[in-house]
């Protein structure tokens, strides 16, 4: 098996403390980073534009959720709220002339600045109370941007995206708005992968098992939470601003209710809390699963000439997808990461099934 830790010796700490230690971690890394990066001149415009583009978007956007959730243990369920408001600072700024580097970076520090109001309160409440008073951050947030027209323009009304330029390069087309959104999934990502290794990390690993113990040991849980909800916002914000500018095109309010929070959450739960590789396994099954269920059941219909109306086919693959994610929580309620790794642990030490790691 070439997938394996036989014939493998570390000798030094520093080989054994990297990111990917096993050679076919790594190879595996830069085959998908190349397949990613080729994608435009491998793929059709269509499948880039609907299928790869909302992947990468959604799974920065579920990473930065999940430094929150997974990492120190907050339950956040206006983080849509946190990203429409990144998007409307930074369209307003990129539209009064900020470039756009720096109107990203304002959309972030903003959404941060919100995010962290309402992030103290998880400095008295936590559980339920907590995500009850994220949930009023949602509609607080909601409320602003339909009510007050320099925001939004109104309840109906749409900001368009003015041309902009990243770096140099103008953002337009196909191409350009999927390798911005990469570029900035990948700092992210790795951003994500290195945190867990620091003090930051192992810091908001004691908040997040035991808040009160934690501060026996010298982590101040109001420092260490108050800054788990900054750098969770702050992702949040930046990725509204390329929600905005590499996907939507256009801002309305309807974009960022309720339900997009409810995703996130979801995508997270799914994936796996406090995993990187699982939350990209929670956005792929959310966002993918209902369009294969629905395909799937059209190919099933025809083939066997069942009569199914429209109205059960609409409502017939949202009752797979969730008996689906019920399945996969019932099974490994760890989230798809845990899946994986029991899998790729079987590899380890095959054929010795006795063996642990």
């Amino acid at each position: 098996m070439f997938f394996r830790k036989a014939g493998i010796s570390h000798t030094r700490y520093q080989d054994e403390r990297q990111l990917w230690p096993l050679p076919i971690d790594r190879y595996a890394v830069v085959a998908v980073l190349v397949l990613m990066i080729a994608a435009p001149f491998l793929v059709d415009r269509l499948y880039v534009v609907s299928y790869l583009l909302p992947l990468i978007i959604w799974s920065t956007a579920a990473l930065g959720l999940n430094f929150l959730m997974g990492g120190a243990g907050q339950i956040h369920l206006g983080y849509g709220a946190v990203i429409g408001i990144g998007a409307y600072t930074s369209v307003h700024m990129m539209r009064a002339g900020v470039p756009l580097e720096i109107s990203m970076i304002g959309g972030g520090v903003l959404a941060a600045m919100v995010g962290i109001v309402f992030g103290a309160t998880a400095l008295r409440v936590k559980g339920l109370y907590l995500a009850m008073a994220t949930l009023a951050m949602q509609y607080i947030v909601d409320f602003v941007i339909i009510q007050f027209p320099s925001i939004s323009g109104g309840t109906q009304a749409s900001l368009s995206v003015p041309p902009v330029t990243f770096l140099g390069f103008a953002v337009e087309g196909d191409k350009a708005p999927y390798y911005v959104a990469l570029f900035i999934c990948a700092i992210v990502t790795l951003f994500m992968l290195n945190v867990r290794r620091t003090s930051l990390g192992r810091a908001l690993a004691a908040v997040r098992e035991k808040d009160y113990a934690a501060s026996i040991i010298g982590v101040d849980p109001f420092r260490y939470k108050l800054l788990a909800f900054w750098v969770s916002s702050f992702i949040g914000g930046l990725m509204g601003s390329v929600l905005a500018v590499c996907f939507y095109r256009a801002i309305s309010p309807d974009q960022f209710h309720l339900d997009l929070s409810i995703q996130l959450v979801a995508m997270v739960i799914v994936g796996g809390l406090g995993s990187v590789l699982g939350v990209y396994f929670g956005v792929a099954l959310i966002l993918f699963a209902p369009i294969v269920l629905n395909q799937l059941i059209g190919a099933i219909s025809e083939q066997f000439g069942l009569s199914i109306t429209n109205d059960l086919r609409a409502h017939l693959p949202l009752m797979l997808y969730g008996g689906l994610i019920m399945g996969f929580l019932l099974i490994e309620p760890l989230g798809l990461a845990k899946i994986y790794g029991n899998i790729r642990n079987y590899f380890l030490v095959w054929p010795f099934r006795h063996s642990r790691q």
